[in-house]
């Protein structure tokens, strides 16, 4: 758990451990955090952004170089789109807001384990939102068509439409562990992370 608010972190680890979720450790800043991950490997962080010293954005840059296996899952008060962006091409799993209620971090936390990602709707919209708003590039577009098999490329657009893999699977007419399948194979063959970076990537093409 990384957040400056040593009575947040408190509250948190608690919350979670009557949930039965084992917390390796603490940190009340990134530089401690990107150490702590270092000495203790675990398997999912849940992080703050705005903190002293080394910020959120930069343990999660740092994180994700070197330990590609540990999921960082965003928890903050900041719904700020530079913020949300920064955090998810970092390599963030996940964004959510501290309103959040403790199911949905349960559920986040859970999706991070795995490998997925749990970014809330209306996150994800402003993400894509803004990525929409900058430059269109064509050798992303080139990129997608010539990796990617017509399936796959119909699951990325389903993907960054927002549409979870249950709404894949049906949409498709296939079985939600296809639709795994499928996410498994674009990320791989585009060299991207999550499902939120393959939608960005998607968006920023142009093939969306």
């Amino acid at each position: 758990l990384v957040d400056d608010h040593d009575l947040f972190r408190t509250g948190l680890r608690n919350l979670l451990e009557e949930r039965g979720i084992q917390i390796a450790g603490e940190a009340g800043e990134g530089a401690d955090a990107v150490r702590l991950v270092r000495e203790l490997a675990p398997e999912v962080v849940v992080m703050d952004l705005h903190m002293p010293g080394m910020t959120g954005i930069e343990a999660i840059r740092q994180i994700h170089g070197f330990a590609p296996l540990t999921r960082v899952l965003v928890l903050t008060i900041s719904d700020q789109d530079d913020d949300v962006l920064d955090a998810i091409l970092a390599g963030a799993c996940g964004y959510l807001l501290k309103d959040a209620s403790v199911d949905e971090l349960i559920r986040g936390i859970g999706a991070a384990a795995v490998g997925e990602s749990l970014v809330s709707p209306a996150i994800a919209s402003k993400v894509l939102q803004q990525v929409r708003a900058t430059a269109v590039s064509p050798e992303a577009a080139d990129t997608i068509r010539a990796e990617l098999s017509d399936r796959e490329l119909d699951v990325l657009k389903l993907i960054a439409a927002g549409n979870d893999n249950a709404m894949i699977a049906a949409e498709l007419h296939i079985s939600p562990k296809t639709v795994k399948n499928h996410i498994s194979n674009i990320l791989m063959k585009l060299q991207i992370d999550n499902r939120i970076q393959a939608a960005v990537y998607a968006v920023r093409s142009g093939i969306v």
